[in-house]
């Protein structure tokens, strides 16, 4: 391995040097480069959105909060996600039961149990309805009394009406009930659910 000379720069060298030397801009005193004429103009600085903090007006304490006339949007009513889930059973059937054409041919009223009550009771009735062979039975939960005080968290009406659905579609119930509709108001209407069970194999 050839060892390096300590002699200065070759010619090429500093002929190289000097050819970079000379495209560079001299520092000032403070160390910021000089610009001049021949220098690359500088970049437009980026725009940035304005903060949450700069886009909301200014508060003062004590000053009364001004609320939007624009509804909040909530997750849709337990209501409206049963009225649009997908119809499993057979359409003319599902139409006339919606209408209260159908007679439930059996029912139980769960209003007023506790959910450690209602639970058993319901899968001892569905169980009992589907081993006999039933296809429409109604489910009574009641309407629920309004807790809801008005604070940030909304208090759901009606804890065995939410409940009752989940139960519904779980494990067991869930491989004997093939629909779950709101009944018609001469069956209980919103406090009340059709069941229509599937076909004992």
């Amino acid at each position: 391995m050839a060892r390096r000379s300590k002699r200065g720069l070759s010619k090429e060298d500093k002929a190289l040097w000097d050819r970079v030397a000379a495209t560079a801009n001299p520092m000032d005193r403070s160390g910021a480069p000089q610009i001049t004429e021949d220098s690359p103009k500088a970049k437009p600085p980026i725009r940035r959105e304005a903060t949450t903090a700069e886009r909301l007006p200014a508060f003062r304490v004590g000053e009364k909060a001004s609320f939007s006339a624009n509804p909040v949007n909530h997750a849709p009513t337990l209501s409206a996600r049963l009225a649009h889930a997908p119809v499993r059973m057979d359409h003319g059937t599902h139409k006339r039961m919606l209408r209260g054409k159908l007679k439930p041919e059996d029912r139980i009223d769960l209003h007023g149990m506790v959910l450690a009550e209602a639970h058993p009771a319901l899968i001892s009735f569905i169980s009992s309805a589907y081993e006999r062979g039933l296809r429409l039975v109604l489910v009574i939960t009641g309407k629920g009394k309004d807790r809801d005080g008005g604070g940030p968290i909304p208090i759901r009406r009606g804890i065995l009406k939410h409940q009752v659905p989940g139960w519904l579609h779980a494990p067991p119930l869930g491989l004997m009930v093939l629909d779950i509709r709101e009944a018609h108001q001469r069956h209980g209407g919103t406090g009340a659910y059709y069941v229509y069970l599937r076909r004992r194999r």
